[in-house]
């Protein structure tokens, strides 16, 4: 049942281009390349990291910004550049001792597919391509880069009693 595969999550794996963001770059005259991330996804990503939750991006795009917006919200395990995911998959598994069966990874493309295949939840944005919707155990009512991955982290802390009030927060 999708319901306790939601409550059995540990950790989180997130694939950037077409996840995190919408799927467009946009290249300056210069060269460099910009893309837009959804501060709700930023948000549940601080949260579930905040409250112990291993978050890892598995991307094959090479970025300083998608870098550094990880770093800012919390996000230790960041793979960049990456030609072979299941191996990195794997690795990190290791790193963090965890069985991918108690992973959420969410792609949304054909470089996904063995992880997905191979971790306890698949889950993929509502305009992921067909063959990744076909492996997805949950496919979101939202996009990518518009509160995909928010959905996901708050189905799975809700679910385990860990999405309440932020209590790194300042008060008010």
């Amino acid at each position: 049942m999708l319901f306790e595969r939601f409550k059995a999550v540990k950790g989180f794996v997130f694939d950037v281009d077409g996840v995190l963001t919408d799927g467009s770059v946009m290249v300056t005259e210069a060269g460099k390349q910009l893309r837009s991330f959804y501060i709700k996804d930023g948000y549940a990503i601080q949260l579930a990291v905040k409250k112990g939750y291993p978050v890892a991006i598995i991307s094959g795009g090479r970025s300083a910004g998608v870098e550094s917006r990880m770093r800012g919200l919390g996000v230790e395990h960041i793979y960049l550049n990456i030609r072979d995911k299941a191996k990195v998959f794997r690795e990190w598994l290791g790193l963090v001792e965890l069985d991918a069966t108690e992973v959420l990874y969410m792609g949304d493309d054909i470089p996904d597919l063995d992880n997905m295949r191979r971790s306890g939840l698949a889950a993929c944005p509502a305009d992921a391509v067909e063959e990744i919707k076909a492996v997805a155990a949950y496919i979101s009512v939202r996009n990518g880069g518009k509160g995909a991955v928010r959905d996901v982290i708050e189905k799975v802390m809700k679910l385990q009693d860990t999405w309440n009030e932020d209590e790194f927060l300042p008060s008010a």
